[in-house]
């Protein structure tokens, strides 16, 4: 299996509901480093798995859409914690829905999965992985 991995960071705000969360409960912001990393066995015609710069583009639209944002306040969260294994969630699932629209390339629709890990800080990160 062949993997590119392309990353880019966002910062958010958020809080979290139940005891479990402890002070997060309260508003925090949070800043992650988001790694995109797409698979597939075998390479194309060009001999690459994914065009970077595409993968990088759509990686940057993707957490922008997420970015200095209070997550608290959008509709598409609602009554959800937004932890970073959800939003690691969202991420991939987003990536996943501008890979079938075409706009990793026509290459990019022999990819058959994406993984996308969030870094919380250099000792804590979650990932999710999906398949295309």
């Amino acid at each position: 299996m062949f993997s590119v991995t392309v990353r880019d960071h966002m910062m958010i705000a958020h809080s979290f509901r139940g005891e479990v969360f402890g002070p997060a409960q309260r508003l925090h912001g949070a800043t992650f480093v988001v790694d995109a990393t797409f698979r597939r066995p075998d390479l194309d015609a060009d001999g690459i798995v994914v065009d970077i710069g595409l993968a990088t583009e759509q990686l940057r639209a993707v957490v922008g859409e997420l970015s200095y944002r209070n997550l608290d306040d959008e509709p598409a969260f609602a009554g959800v914690n937004t932890t970073t294994e959800v939003l690691a969630r969202t991420v991939a699932d987003r990536l996943a829905e501008r890979v079938h629209a075409g706009e990793l390339g026509d290459g990019a629709r022999e990819l058959v999965g994406i993984t996308v890990t969030l870094h919380e800080s250099h000792v804590a990160w979650a990932s999710y992985e999906r398949a295309l």
